[in-house]
């Protein structure tokens, strides 16, 4: 007769056989494993993501609703005011126009001697002579003169920021 070995709940082994004393002899089925254990799936924790990148900003539909060309104005007739200094606008320009706004406010066409009124958009006329080029003519009230400045807003190749690249005032 063949004798088989069989697990029992004690960790030793019995010959199974027809009868005998012994340990008790359970065997092994598939309804007695325990349940697989479930592993929570891993949440990423703070990962350094980095930021989603920016669109870039459109003058063109700037100008149509939210007016990059009138507020870039206001601050340039500031500038040429007195009412803001000419180093605000430095990042917005590129280094000719810089240097012409530099000039154009030490001049101060736009300066007046009571500083009782402030200078005043009056019309603003906007142009697209090509992609990436804006052009813009602002007619400002200064009391009883009106003045007329013109500027050129380019897109920078690398960054796609606007930088105003001339500047002239009469």
């Amino acid at each position: 007769m063949a004798e088989t070995a069989l697990r029992s709940t004690t960790g030793t082994t019995a010959a199974a056989t027809g009868g005998g004393a012994g340990p008790t002899i359970h065997r092994l089925t598939g309804t007695h494993c325990p349940a697989p254990r479930r592993v929570p799936p891993r949440r990423p924790g703070p990962a350094h993501r980095p930021a989603p990148p920016r669109p870039p900003r459109h003058p063109r539909a700037a100008c149509d609703s939210s007016g990059l060309a009138p507020r870039f104005a206001l601050r340039l007739v500031e500038v040429l005011a007195g009412l803001r200094p000419v180093g605000q606008l430095a990042r917005h320009t590129t280094h000719d126009g810089y240097r012409q706004l530099a000039r154009l406010a030490s001049d101060g066409p736009l300066r007046r001697a009571d500083r009782t009124t402030r200078p005043r958009l009056a019309q603003v006329h906007e142009c697209a002579p090509g992609p990436g080029v804006l052009e813009v003519c602002v007619r400002v009230e200064t009391g009883e003169r009106h003045r007329v400045v013109a500027f050129r807003l380019e897109r920078h190749w690398r960054t796609e920021q606007w930088q105003c690249a001339a500047v002239e005032a009469r």
